[in-house]
């Protein structure tokens, strides 16, 4: 299909009456006459935002490896290969999106040959325009589903956290507004952004930013906790895996490349990936390219990266765990979120607008921050940043009070700031550990730091 073809299909007006997303999608039509692509031409051309055309199933090969189609409409009786035995031949070597299958025959046999070659959906010829529309409508509302369910599912295991302060930083102090400022600069643009500081500091919280400012908002955000996921599992989270491709894979699915197909994937503490690993980033980086484990294919993805760490990659590089060529590659443009006690009375307002949000979601009434605990807040050096000062507010809604070592910390004056500082994070840590029975990964969850934090804490502190 020519461009000025396309042009002038997309120029006559949008039918709203099969759902929002068929506009967006891409769809493949494979079939031998003519007339018949013709016909889906002129009904999916203006509705759709791109559509091509391919007389057999060569042809169709060529074009799937060239470019990502969310919807492939395909004859069944055609010279050379029917479209069973392509489909058939296409999942086999990794082909994950929607297939309708056309044909003049309604047998049994046809309908069962079709679904376990992997249509979803099939039409009996002849059909009306409206027929489908609705069949791509579906097509599109159940990939749709399947991708919302799987990354809403990701993230409920990779983190504990509430949905809370997801899509905009919150604070007024000069270091959180440079933050903004970069970010606006840069969401428009394609450009790969890498975001830098200490754990708690918002890293996901300016990647949501980054998307929500993009032209990409409309299309899903998917979120990867790169620490999170075993080693020995995380190729198929990211690439997806045919099926029986290695013990346990029962179905062929999708990773989380093709799941923010369109949108933005956010690669949190990817400085914790293996190293094998690191090489087939780069090449997806350099490619736009996926390949899952046990396919043959390199899948198309159009997406945008953003990637996060919580250490000195340029440390990494030098210690030879992280590769020096995929970090001079994600690094185009770094923004450095600092952490809570660098940022001044910004501790403040998100204490209160997390004691109000907090509060409504428990159900408990909000506690009291008197004046001395503000001014504990204003001391204290908050290591584990905003995460911690969140937990800090849920755990004194669960209790009614603020912790009593907050309470002692905003008492009055003390000799010595450093000192003091030094002293209210001990205690505050051995308090939450109590609080966990001695439960040390309980602990850092609670205190929004890591694991190794508390190790390192408790051994400085012979414990």
């Amino acid at each position: 299909m020519t461009q000025e073809a396309s042009r002038k299909l997309h120029e006559q007006p949008q039918d709203p009456e099969f759902g929002p997303w068929l506009a967006q999608a891409s769809v493949l039509i494979v079939d031998d006459e003519p007339g018949m692509r013709n016909f889906l031409l002129r009904t999916l051309g203006p509705r759709c935002k791109r559509i091509e055309e391919a007389s057999d199933t060569e042809e169709a090969s060529r074009k799937l490896d060239a470019q990502h189609f969310d919807v492939v409409i395909l004859d069944n009786i055609m010279p050379g290969k029917n479209g069973v035995e392509w489909l058939a031949e296409q999942r086999a070597v990794g082909f994950f999106a929607n297939a309708i299958l056309m044909t003049a025959y309604a047998d049994l046999d046809t309908a069962i040959q079709a679904l376990r070659a992997g249509a979803v959906d099939f039409v009996l010829k002849p059909f009306r325009s409206n027929q489908i529309l609705n069949a791509v409508a579906r097509c599109l509302d159940r990939s749709r589903l399947q991708r919302e369910n799987y990354v809403l599912r990701y993230e409920l295991r990779a983190s504990s956290d509430h949905m809370l302060l997801r899509d905009k930083l919150i604070g007024q102090s000069v270091a959180v507004r440079q933050v903004r400022e970069k970010i606006a600069r840069v969401a428009p643009l394609p450009t790969t952004v890498l975001l830098t500081g200490q754990s708690g500091t918002g890293k996901e919280v300016a990647a949501r930013s980054l998307h929500a400012l993009s032209d990409r908002a409309e299309k899903p955000f998917v979120p990867v906790n790169c620490a999170a996921i075993p080693p020995e599992m995380i190729e198929s989270e990211l690439f997806g895996h045919l099926k029986g491709a290695f013990t346990g894979a029962v179905s062929s699915r999708e990773g989380l490349f093709m799941h923010a197909q369109g949108g933005t994937l956010f690669l949190d503490e990817i400085g914790e990936l293996p190293l094998n690993l690191q090489s087939k980033l780069l090449r997806v980086l350099e490619d736009r390219r996926v390949r899952p484990v046990g396919s043959e294919r390199e899948i198309p993805v159009d997406l945008r990266l953003i990637f996060a760490t919580n250490v000195s990659l340029e440390a990494e590089v030098e210690k030879g765990r992280f590769r020096a060529d995929l970090f001079y590659r994600l690094n185009v443009m770094q923004i450095h979120l600092p952490p809570l006690k660098e940022r001044g009375d910004d501790v403040q307002e998100l204490a209160t607008l997390f004691m109000s949000k907090l509060s409504q979601q428990l159900g408990m009434p909000p506690v009291a921050i008197e004046p001395s605990v503000r001014a504990a807040f204003a001391r204290y050096d908050w290591p584990g940043n905003v995460r911690e000062l969140r937990n800090l507010i849920e755990r004194s809604l669960i209790l009614g009070e603020i912790p009593d070592e907050f309470r002692a910390l905003g008492a009055g004056p003390v000799p010595s700031a450093a000192e003091s500082l030094q002293e209210i994070e001990r205690r505050h840590i051995m308090a939450v550990l109590q609080e966990a029975n001695g439960n040390r990964v309980e602990a850092a969850r609670r205190l929004g730091v890591s694991r190794k934090t508390i190790d390192r804490k408790c051994a400085m502190w012979n414990v």
